[in-house]
């Protein structure tokens, strides 16, 4: 969804700096391209490029948690229980909310269940203008497919539920609610 998001956003004649994480899928073409491994080098690169933008959509959001401990050397297997501890990554989302201003932020809420309320939380908490709310049990919307099937949630309370549509579609919807946003 990021990528024809990103893609959608270049049609329309707008400046686009794409930060993604590893994918064996081609980046579109993007005025910026920066490919980051790991949760923390993509805080830094969204964090370093947010003061010079009008909109932020962050389409999908890098793990929750990291492991707490990296080895550069093979764990050998052990008869004994192996317990990986595990830290929370920074809420890159949340901590852009911080320094928002007029910049429209747009998120991303992938559900299986109270879809609506947990998006309408999440819009809140973090802050955004739009949220995306995507009901994962839905045949055909969400992750490895084609299509997707969405609703918007405003900040000021307005519910758009969308039809099962391309991803295309969708992000061009998506990109002209950001404009219709910001020209608010």
């Amino acid at each position: 969804m990021g990528f024809a998001l990103a893609q959608a956003a270049m049609t329309a004649g707008h400046t686009v700096r794409l930060v993604t994480g590893p994918t064996c899928i081609e980046p579109p073409e993007a005025t910026e391209l920066v490919q980051v491994t790991t949760a923390a080098e993509m805080r830094d690169a969204v964090l370093s490029r947010l003061p010079d933008s009008d909109a932020l959509i962050m389409a999908a959001a890098v793990a929750d948690y990291r492991p707490k401990a990296f080895s550069q050397k093979k764990l050998k297997k052990t008869a004994a229980l192996f317990v990986l501890p595990l830290e929370r990554t920074a809420d890159i989302l949340s901590e852009c909310a911080l320094t928002k201003g007029s910049r429209v932020h747009v998120g991303f809420a992938a559900e299986t269940e109270n879809v609506i309320d947990n998006a309408r939380a999440k819009l809140e908490a973090k802050g955004l203008d739009i949220i995306v709310a995507n009901d994962l049990t839905i045949p055909g919307a969400g992750f490895q497919s084609e299509t997707n099937q969405a609703t918007l949630l405003w900040h000021d309370g307005r519910i758009e539920a969308l039809p099962l549509m391309t991803k295309a579609d969708l992000a061009t919807h998506i990109v002209n609610a950001v404009v219709d946003r910001y020209d608010t």
